[in-house]
């Protein structure tokens, strides 16, 4: 029901979306969103990255609701969107921590909010609850290097001045969506520094992989050699995880991190 729902709807916002959202669109994703943030990155001095607290739990179903029926005619489909959307109401409220809104009542704290991470729809409907931010920037400030991968934005400038407006202008918008940026990781930083961006660091040069995630993949893929040495997995299953981490990190400049990482491995 999910996929026929974005069958249905998918096509009338697509041609709506601005170029540089690439999270869950066909013919894009991570690859080319590092492709772009890296041709940025060549062109201009610092970066403002931004990301949304708490994004998914945070999601309010009546603005929504709102943004699809501006776009969708369609009752029955208005519908049964809602009814979908209704479901995910409590399902992250442990993850949520309110927060007031200029004009905020008591009764703002019940306004039902939330979608479910895995489902389809709310992928896709992500990009459409933050569409109007989108437009805004693009649009409102004027700002054409701006790209947004899920709730992960950065701009970019040859000046900082114009990149701390930007941020100050795009915090008052969000707010009008219900949502907040973490003000700790809010920053102009030169980019020359390197850009923390999708599990990579990217630099105008060349690209790394996060220290982090190498670890963290380290670990995985020892796990895997162990259960393939005791025979609790096939040799394929081992390889399949093994292939699938050089698969990623192959758009880093990596060649000598595979070699660290799988040379650790004694057949």
């Amino acid at each position: 029901m999910h996929h026929a729902l974005c069958n249905v709807i998918e096509p009338v916002f697509e041609g709506l979306f601005i170029p540089d959202s690439f999270a869950n669109r066909p013919g894009r994703g991570t690859h080319l969103a590092l492709d772009r943030l890296q041709s940025l990155a060549r062109r201009y001095r610092y970066v403002l990255l931004l990301d949304i607290v708490k994004h998914f739990p945070s999601i309010d179903h009546g603005i929504l609701l709102e943004t699809l029926g501006r776009h969708l005619t369609d009752a029955r489909l208005l519908a049964l969107a809602g009814h979908i959307v209704a479901s995910g109401d409590g399902v992250l409220d442990q993850e949520y921590q309110m927060v007031w809104f200029p004009g905020d009542d008591l009764l703002a704290a019940c306004r039902p909010r939330g979608l479910p991470i895995g489902n389809l729809t709310s992928q896709f409907w992500s990009n459409c609850y933050l569409h109007p931010l989108d437009q805004f920037v693009t649009r409102g400030l004027g700002c054409r290097t701006y790209l947004r991968y899920v709730d992960d934005m950065a701009l970019f400038s040859d000046s900082k001045a114009e990149l701390w407006a930007w941020k100050d202008a795009i915090v008052q918008r969000l707010a009008g969506l219900r949502l907040t940026v973490h003000a700790e990781t809010a920053q102009v930083a030169p980019v020359c520094a390197g850009i923390p961006w999708l599990g990579f660091v990217v630099y105008p040069t060349h690209r790394r992989v996060k220290r982090r995630k190498v670890v963290q993949a380290t670990r995985r893929l020892t796990h895997a050699f162990d259960a393939w040495r005791a025979g609790r997995i096939s040799f394929a299953e081992f390889d399949a995880s093994v292939q699938g981490w050089i698969n990623h990190v192959r758009y880093a400049d990596s060649w000598g991190l595979r070699e660290t990482v799988l040379g650790r491995f004694v057949w």
